[in-house]
């Protein structure tokens, strides 16, 4: 796990937090900005992820070439 999955993953459950928080006392703006937050972790945390398999994907290429 990389630096922006992790971060996407804190902000993902940032964001499921202000839901629940906004459902519990019914605020609907609340409820808003954290789907808002959750999906921006979500993406976050997509991008981290394909970052990652990039770099595994070049070092495994790599250590072909080098066989």
């Amino acid at each position: 796990m990389n630096r922006d999955e992790l971060e996407g993953k804190i902000e993902e459950l940032k964001g499921q937090t202000k839901e629940a928080a906004g459902k519990l006392t019914k605020n609907e703006e609340l409820i808003e900005r954290g789907e808002d937050q959750r999906a921006v972790g979500e993406e976050q945390e997509a991008y981290g992820k394909a970052k990652r398999e990039v770099g595994e994907a070049v070092e495994d290429l790599g250590k072909e070439i080098e066989k």
